[in-house]
């Protein structure tokens, strides 16, 4: 109950009259609070026990002369015991509660509260806090659904992923959802990519096909050409002189280059060349002689890259280095004369019985290995060119090229 202020207890001061004689009250009496009737008179407002202009006035208690509702006669001297309780607000009445206490440490074993939430004392995290706390604390404990029963740990969570949220509109839902939908430019961009990416798979896959497939399959086919070949001749089932297009008849040493391929007839790309083989010119105007015609220019065809590319290194051959061609019963020796690096593919010349360009004179017995360049490309041709330099039978065993 809050005490008077001394004005009300002495009566004096609001009494007093104005400049033109005037007064606040009836006279001024003393002992009436501003001059003016106490409201416990007769007739007025806060008769004994009443509900009057919102608020509650308390006149039970006895005045001077023992008469209950006697202090509200307005008469000099009586003291003002009438006391006004503010009206209930339900509003506020959630603000008057106490917060709830906030979780303290305690001693082991005694008890006792050592210190507060933040380390405080315990006198201090438990101190009453101003009007705006208990509001926003009243708020806290009410919440939007049932917010007064959560506890306080999760009151003071951060706003992070563990923190409860409220649940959207079905207008932010689905503004959301548009958002997270890719546009029809991303949805593009996306196709053209994984476009290029499947393109970009597959030539890698090509390429290793081409590089590295197809010599390792092309030298298992000529492998077992040569070993079919060979053995063979040692079983006499070949007789010199009968070749099949497409068969192997010989087999070609290039000691320098470290190479041993069959030779067939006929340069057809899949049924020879393609296998890792080299191709007898042996038809129409491209026609060359035999190794042991008399004269000739015997010419052959291979692969530079790719399907066994029997032929890559033969630019570097060198003046002298032997090439020999190995059939059933005879070495023929040549050695490597001239080079001509580029030339056209129609530039059937190179064939002749005298090759142009090789530097060859007069009729002979020569030898010409055909390829294409630059590497891993067919627009131009390389030649390189060889001379006899000896027919020997194989009853006296392998050359000195070989055997070396």
């Amino acid at each position: 109950m809050t005490a008077l202020r001394p004005e009300r207890e002495s009566g004096a001061g609001y009494g007093e009259s104005f400049m033109d004689g005037s007064s606040y009250g009836a006279g001024g009496e003393q002992g009436t609070p501003y001059g003016q009737q106490p409201y416990g008179a007769p007739g007025t407002y806060g008769a004994p026990g009443t509900f009057e202009d919102g608020g509650w006035y308390d006149t039970t208690q006895q005045g001077p002369h023992g008469d209950p509702g006697a202090t509200g006669a307005g008469t000099a001297g009586a003291t003002d015991s009438t006391v006004y309780l503010p009206p209930v607000d339900e509003e506020t009445v959630a603000l008057r509660i106490p917060d709830p206490p906030e979780r303290m440490e305690y001693e082991a074993g005694t008890g006792q509260a050592t210190h507060g939430p933040r380390g405080e004392s315990p006198a201090a995290s438990v101190a009453p806090a101003g009007r705006a706390a208990r509001r926003k604390a009243a708020k806290k404990r009410q919440g939007r659904r049932g917010g007064a029963n959560r506890p306080a740990e999760a009151l003071d969570a951060p706003h992070g992923h563990d923190a409860p949220q409220a649940p959207l509109s079905r207008v932010e839902a689905r503004r959301r959802a548009r958002e997270r939908k890719p546009s029809a430019a991303v949805v593009a961009s996306r196709g053209i990519g994984e476009v290029f990416i499947t393109c970009g798979v597959l030539m890698l896959l090509f390429v290793t096909y081409q590089l590295w497939w197809t010599n390792v399959r092309a030298q298992a086919q000529a492998g077992k050409e040569a070993s079919d070949l060979q053995s063979d001749w040692a079983n006499g089932k070949r007789s010199p002189g009968a070749f099949e297009p497409g068969k192997g008849f010989a087999l070609l040493h290039i000691p320098r280059l470290d190479v041993v391929v069959p030779i067939a007839e006929g340069i057809d790309s899949k049924k020879v060349l393609d296998r890792g083989m080299v191709g007898h010119y042996a038809e129409g105007a491209l026609k060359t002689a035999m190794p042991d015609a008399k004269e000739g220019n015997f010419g052959v065809a291979g692969h530079r890259n790719t399907h066994g590319e029997p032929f890559r290194y033969i630019n570097r051959l060198e003046p002298g280095d032997p090439i020999v061609v190995e059939t059933q019963d005879t070495y023929f020796v040549y050695k490597m004369a001239s080079i001509l690096p580029v030339t056209s593919p129609s530039n059937i010349s190179v064939l002749e019985p005298v090759p142009k360009g090789s530097g060859f004179k007069a009729p002979g017995r020569y030898i010409t290995l055909t390829t294409c360049t630059p590497e891993f490309t067919s627009k131009y041709r390389m030649i390189v060119w060889g001379k006899m330099d000896e027919e020997r039978p194989r009853s006296k065993g392998k050359p000195d090229a070989l055997v070396s």
